[in-house]
């Protein structure tokens, strides 16, 4: 048994047993793949995959079981690389954060600016992208922390660390009429056209929600990622925009306002995930608790050893 033809169980298994697609994740070949798969069920005497003719179609009772011991292996080898790595390489290393746009720009520059003075050695990369690919990423391991707003508690291999609380706000022109409305309502936003988040990012299922819950149909005539780009359309008098309140600067967006918009969508969390049982190195714990200063070490291990099955822990 080899710790490769675990690695390709499991990402036959992620990638809905489509054996060509996990070929081109890995790098290596369709008949490479099946060939070590047939090797590993002779090897232990029952088969993972049940097949229709030369196609794999479910996964076995006795698979099922097999997946779960092999994640877990393959975590292990992991963690013993991770492990060694620190040990010898002291403070260097590797650090992937998986994030939005959102936390890239407004959230991590003070923190990574802190980060890299105390770890110059550390090569230290952001890979950006929405929710559900920062959470798989994180999963998979080619990420090693997970900072979003949304999505990440649909992964249960992730433990969710709750970090700080957010708003929206509504941006508009200086002279707009909306700013008249005292308090503003979402009827009265559901009168202009609007600007705002891609449906996957930065709290929009909280924005669509109120306006359901109010039955209320918003004009949203332009979506994006980027709060920058939100307010430049709203400066070309396209639309209001709603964005996060921590991306409006009032020196730095001159010509527009911000209207507090916290009493109509409520707050959102922006969580750190962390891979399940993964070995948790001396710089990650830094960087944690640099971007959540109640986040420590002690507060990480605690969670760690005692998360439950839904995937979050609750301060």
């Amino acid at each position: 048994m080899k710790l490769q033809q675990l690695r390709y169980l499991v990402e036959v298994a992620r990638q809905g047993l489509n054996v060509s697609v996990a070929a081109d994740t890995l790098f290596t070949s369709q008949p490479g793949i099946s060939k070590q798969i047939k090797l590993l069920e002779e090897e232990i005497g029952v088969a993972v995959f049940e097949r229709t003719g030369k196609r794999l179609s479910t996964i076995t009772e006795p698979g099922k079981v097999i997946l779960e011991i092999a994640e877990r292996m393959l975590r292990d080898a992991e963690n013993i690389r991770r492990v060694g790595s620190e040990y010898a390489g002291g403070d260097s290393g590797g650090l992937v954060i998986a994030t939005t746009h959102t936390q890239a720009r407004y959230a991590l520059p003070k923190v990574i600016k802190n980060f890299v003075d105390r770890h110059p050695q550390v090569r230290l990369s952001l890979r950006q992208g929405h929710p559900t690919q920062i959470a798989e990423w994180t999963v998979k391991g080619e990420a090693d922390i997970a900072i979003a707003t949304e999505a990440l508690d649909h992964f249960p291999q992730l433990l969710m660390l709750p970090c700080y609380q957010w708003v929206h706000c509504v941006i508009a022109p200086e002279e707009h009429p909306i700013r008249a409305e005292n308090p503003l309502s979402l009827a009265a936003l559901a009168r202009w056209p609007l600007i705002t988040y891609d449906p996957a990012f930065a709290g929009r299922s909280r924005i669509n929600r109120a306006f359901e819950l109010a039955q209320l149909h918003p004009n949203v005539v332009l979506t994006a990622i980027d709060a920058d780009v939100i307010k430049t359309y709203v400066g070309l008098g396209l639309g209001l925009g709603i964005i996060a309140a921590m991306a409006f600067d009032a020196q730095r967006d001159s010509g527009l306002q911000a209207i507090n918009a916290a009493h109509l969508f409520g707050t959102n969390t922006t969580h750190i995930g962390l891979r399940r049982g993964s070995y948790v190195r001396r710089y990650e714990y830094d960087f944690i608790e640099l971007f959540a200063a109640h986040l420590t070490r002690k507060v990480v291990d605690m969670a760690m050893a005692g998360s439950g099955a839904d995937g979050e822990y609750q301060l």
